[in-house]
């Protein structure tokens, strides 16, 4: 139990952090709906976060790869709290977007800092279990969180969730700041280093793995273009939710809670049976299923069928995360990890901009529904090409409990 101290008191920090973010994303979305009543409007938040991932990640992996990633997470989680905090006194929406943005710039550092450091802190044959317990850390938060959001919509405004979520941050700093440093460069060492030549050095470094490891990129490649689509999806259920099944607040809150319900008996499932579920079959079988959600989801016609799509949704994403994170943390090197997911997420980030723009625009010109089918229906063919790739039997050994790394 001993050795399980501090992911347990990562999941910990994890936990809080996330429930934060639910209420400040449901809040940021009721704000922006109330303003402007357009899916367009909402499409723009989606695109914040991978604008800010483009700004930074061409020479963040290479700031994390050498960066204390300890003190860096603490660092953005401040920084992140005062700038939400700051939301409410913003004079217009235009405001709102420039300073979502800015704490997009600071996700955008914080998660594969994040990575590294838990890859570093977690032995490998713990990380498919801490994988699934975080999944139901995650869960936690995406059922209190939604569920405290509409708490506060109830009690309150949007906003006093706004800053709920800035107190959750903080506190999470002080979780991390508990957490064992893994990091032995000094902050001199670290500033000698990075230089624009040392950048591009690091770009070649990646090329040349990916160059080795085509299979491993291919995979990475594919479940990417699972999160382009989820993510340009998600753009419009909010907006289908308020618009075209006219739920209240306090009732779209709960909806997700559902959402939470379902990654929750997934992640009891995945973490019972971590060692006879192999991480091929996360993959395929989450995609798959996550895709056949959205589906239910758009095709429903009242609070009660979409709430079906929405369990099915959260069961079966936990599935695929907790596959692909365990390959990705045995198959890409430690080392170099920063560095490698910052610089394929420019392409992630690119192609999310780009969906959620045509995604946004259609709804906004035609209907939200058919846009919401079509783009499932795109969902689900890609997430059978990945459930064919890695279910192919001569590459089970890149899923098996031995790393290459």
């Amino acid at each position: 139990m001993f050795r399980w101290k501090y992911p347990l008191l990562l999941l910990g920090g994890i936990g809080v952090s996330n429930i934060g973010g639910w209420v400040y994303l449901i809040a940021l979305n009721l704000i922006v709906i109330k303003e402007t009543g357009s899916a367009l409007a909402v499409s723009i938040l989606y695109i914040l976060g991978p604008l800010a991932a483009i700004c930074t990640n061409a020479w963040a992996g290479s700031f994390i790869d050498r960066m204390n990633s300890r003190k860096l997470m603490i660092a953005l989680d401040v920084f992140r709290a005062i700038c939400i905090a700051l939301i409410p006194f913003m004079p217009s929406l235009v405001y709102v977007y420039v300073l979502a943005f800015i704490i997009n710039l600071g996700s955008a550092i914080f998660e594969p800092t994040a990575m590294v450091y838990m890859t570093k802190l977690i032995p490998e044959k713990d990380r498919q279990r801490f994988n699934a317990l975080r999944g139901f850390i995650d869960s936690a938060g995406t059922l209190l969180g939604p569920m405290i959001a509409g708490l506060l919509f109830w009690m309150g405004t949007p906003y006093t969730a706004i800053h709920v979520n800035a107190v959750a941050l903080l506190l999470s700093s002080l979780v991390i700041l508990l957490l064992p440093n893994v990091d032995s460069l000094k902050r001199n060492e670290i500033e000698e280093r990075i230089t624009w030549r040392m950048i591009k050095d690091d770009f070649r470094v990646v090329l040349r793995f990916s160059r080795k490891s085509t299979y491993v990129v291919k995979v990475y490649l594919l479940f990417c273009g699972t999160v382009v689509f989820m993510t340009a999806i998600d753009s419009i259920e909010a907006v289908f939710a308020k618009d075209v099944l006219f739920m209240s607040d306090t009732n779209y809150g709960f909806l997700l809670s559902i959402f939470g319900g379902g990654i929750i008996l997934g992640t009891i499932i995945n973490s019972v049976f971590s060692k006879q579920l192999a991480l091929n079959f996360l993959m395929g079988f989450g995609t798959v299923f996550c895709a056949i959600g959205y589906l239910i989801y758009y095709s429903s016609i009242n609070y009660y069928s979409a709430a079906i799509g929405m369990f099915i949704m959260g069961f079966a994403c936990i599935f695929t995360n907790t596959g692909f994170l365990t390959f990705y943390q045995n198959q890409v090197p430690v080392k170099m990890m920063g560095r490698f997911s910052s610089i394929f997420d420019i392409i992630e980030s690119a192609l999310i901009i780009v969906f959620i723009i045509l995604v946004g625009g259609a709804a906004e010109l035609t209907a939200i529904r058919p846009v919401g089918l079509i783009s499932s229906g795109g969902f689900l063919l890609l997430g059978i090409m990945l459930y064919v790739v890695v279910m192919k039997r001569e590459r089970r050994s890149y899923f098996s409990s031995e790393s290459s790394v």
